[in-house]
């Protein structure tokens, strides 16, 4: 059904008609996303501007807090010591060191790896060293 455009009241502001193109295109401008993410939104929460910026705020929030690590949280802390093979101690450490992003996390500890792993190569040769002068 096509927009009328005699009909410019509050009424008609405050709601996302998906059959006219401009205004697919407004409300995906102004709330940040694409057309298709606006679409599945007001298919999920209805027409009102105001339901569908609410419900794209909290997905957006939910994908944030995805990423995050919270230590305050018992269950985040098993879910991210597990994930990341470590002890809630040293993902608290890390968590310091690097930040409360999983992927600064991530990262801190593959380099903290590679570092260690590093060390241990050079060790061994130290030691062999050691006993053929002895």
């Amino acid at each position: 059904m096509a927009d009328d455009k005699a009909k410019r009241g509050g009424a008609d502001r405050a709601l996302i008609a998906l059959t006219e193109k401009y205004e697919v295109a407004y409300w995906s401008k102004k709330f940040k996303v694409t057309p298709a993410k606006l679409k599945y939104a007001v298919k999920k929460v209805g027409h009102s501007a105001k339901k569908v910026e609410a419900y794209i705020k909290l997905q957006k929030h939910r994908a944030a807090d995805k990423s995050r690590i919270a230590l305050g949280e018992a269950y985040e802390v098993r879910y991210w010591s597990k994930k990341f093979k470590i002890t809630p101690a040293k993902l608290k450490a890390a968590v310091a060191a690097a930040g409360h992003s999983s992927r600064k996390v991530e990262a801190y500890l593959a380099a903290q790896k590679a570092a260690k792993k590093k060390k241990a190569k050079k060790v061994p040769k130290k030691v062999a060293k050691r006993k053929k002068a002895a």
